[in-house]
């Protein structure tokens, strides 16, 4: 295993305590709001939408078994065994297939290369949350499994995002859905906007599409609105 014991424990633990209703986890919203929006500005830089789509970091499916109602064939893979667990609880119906995949580990993701072919990758939050070491590790294994025809969509919190820990630092203490992340120590990290271009770029795969979007939260604020957080999104590929 690539990333470090403690973190692996630190997601297995949060996972294994999370409630299997959707919605429960601070950023499990619904689809519609989520993947549903992220998939008008991914799908249009497709270059094959048949090909396989690997929703990394699936966390318990919710966006998973939205993008297998959509494309052929879907697999989500989470670093959490617990995770992949929830999932296919979620998921009776069998639309997606899950496994745990250590995406920072090179030989898992040439295996699965070797298994599905290039795919179309779908990652929602997940470089914040690595371990920085584990950071391009992770966009390395994205490009081996984008491979010649597939592309990437990427959204990770800005660095105006950093009101995360904010969050957690009034009066009252965290919100509640956000108070089981810290206490298993994996509060999400700052990743610089231009790092995010920067791992892509140094994996070999250019840019093609950028910019913002509010990313929804399922916890809700004093004032009862939902919480949103800054975030960036980049669908990038290799070129020629």
């Amino acid at each position: 295993m690539s990333v470090t014991s403690r973190y692996w424990e630190a997601w297995e633990a949060f996972w294994r305590e999370a409630p299997r209703e959707q919605g429960a986890v601070f950023w499990d919203a619904e689809p519609a709001i989520t993947a549903g929006r992220h998939l008008a500005l991914f799908e249009p830089h497709l270059t094959d939408p048949g090909l396989p789509v690997v929703d990394l970091g699936c966390g318990n499916g919710t966006q998973t078994r939205y993008l297998a109602d959509r494309f052929r064939r879907v697999l989500g893979v989470d670093l959490s065994v617990a995770a992949v667990e929830h999932a296919r609880y979620g998921d009776p119906a069998g639309q997606a297939g899950y496994r745990a995949l250590d995406a920072a580990e090179k030989s898992e993701t040439e295996a699965l290369h070797a298994e599905l072919g290039d795919a179309n990758v779908y990652m929602r939050g997940v470089l914040h949350q690595c371990e920085p070491d584990d950071r391009q590790p992770l966009v390395d294994g994205i490009a081996t499994l984008v491979g010649t025809r597939g592309r990437v969509f990427l959204v990770e919190l800005a660095e105006a995002a950093g009101a995360v820990r904010s969050l957690a630092q009034g009066p009252a203490g965290p919100p509640a859905k956000l108070a089981p992340v810290f206490r298993h120590g994996i509060a999400p990290g700052e990743v610089a906007d231009d790092a995010v271009p920067d791992h892509l770029r140094a994996a070999g795969l250019t840019v093609l599409a950028s910019g913002e979007l509010p990313l929804t939260t399922t916890e809700s604020g004093p004032d009862g609105a939902r919480i949103e957080l800054p975030s960036k999104w980049l669908v990038a590929g290799r070129e020629g």
